[in-house]
């Protein structure tokens, strides 16, 4: 493993004038091109059945997200309340449209019937589609409260794929320019913690950061070298597992005063990386930090359990 953990991030580029401080998902394109990453991604590598399962799921919340719904819009005065209060424009705690997610999920789970996958996740999409009400809004909950419990991960993952799909819609009808900065690592579209973050090199914003968010796939403006946990400029540093470390696309931004670490994605550097495939697909680096004093402060919900 590489490490430079108590040197500045290399190839932090100064002078941005002004980057946006959030990009709202545009779902339907950000889940094929997600798709695709996934498999390309999977080409050769050893984790491939479960990059190309995930391409199938991506497609599917493309489709879902494509599809004419009755998702609800946030009313303009709570985005007012809350762009005035500096708090996320969805309150995840309030915001559950219970029947509705619940049915937006119902609609997605068949989509999945076709995609390749071993017996055991075959029953554990079997028993998801035939639940009651009440076991899919409990399912439902633990994920927009960011809990997969250890012994239903299959099935969360699976609830997860739909609310995510449901929760980017809902993001991508906001207004941009009444999200304000909620606190360091919170989405400020519904709160949620941040898969990770990614150096962009997009006109206007070349070499910002943006924390992307494992909920709704918001992307917000952080400031580069800074904890997404806590928010230190201290003892902020970064691991790779290749041998030249500065050359590395994806990296592990670990911060020495809260013993956390992040993912960062170099897209700066290369065009096609995709915060939620290369993720998955740089497991190699979860499984290097995992023996090390540092606990993983992002969540991606297609982890859970590495």
């Amino acid at each position: 493993m590489s490490t430079s953990n108590v040197q500045p991030d290399p190839s932090m580029i100064g002078g941005i004038s002004k980057a946006p401080f959030v990009f709202l998902p545009n779902p339907g394109r950000l889940f094929r091109d997600s798709a695709s990453r996934y498999e390309r991604l999977a080409e050769g590598e050893r984790l491939a059945p479960y990059l190309r399962f995930l391409a199938g799921i991506a497609r599917a919340q493309s489709n879902l997200s494509d599809m004419p719904n009755d998702i609800p819009l946030i009313p303009a005065d709570v985005l007012e309340r809350a762009s005035i209060s500096s708090m996320p424009a969805i309150d995840r705690s309030q915001f559950h449209d219970r029947a509705g997610m619940r049915e937006v999920v119902r609609r997605f789970l068949p989509m999945l019937d076709d995609l390749v996958k071993p017996a055991s996740a075959q029953q554990a999409l079997a028993l998801v589609k035939s639940a009651g009400d009440d076991d899919l809004d409990w399912m439902v909950a633990n994920v927009m409260a960011d809990h997969l419990p250890p012994d239903s991960l299959a099935h969360h993952l699976y609830v997860a794929a739909g609310v995510q799909a449901y929760m980017a819609v809902v993001a991508s009808r906001l207004v941009a320019s009444k999200l304000v900065p909620v606190s360091m690592g919170v989405c400020p579209s519904c709160g949620g913690r941040p898969i990770g973050s990614i150096v962009i090199g997009f006109q206007g914003a070349e070499g910002a950061r943006y924390a992307v968010c494992g909920c709704c796939l918001t992307r917000w403006n952080e400031v580069r070298v800074k904890c997404l946990s806590c928010g230190s400029t201290k003892g902020v540093g970064y691991r790779s597992v290749e041998s030249n470390g500065e050359d590395a696309t994806v990296k592990a931004e670990v911060c020495d005063q809260c013993a956390s670490w992040t993912k960062i994605l170099y897209q700066n550097k290369n065009p096609s990386l995709d915060m939620m495939a290369d993720d998955v697909a740089s497991l190699g680096l979860d499984l290097l930090m995992a023996s090390t004093e540092y606990r993983r402060a992002g969540y991606n919900p297609f982890l859970i359990g590495y």
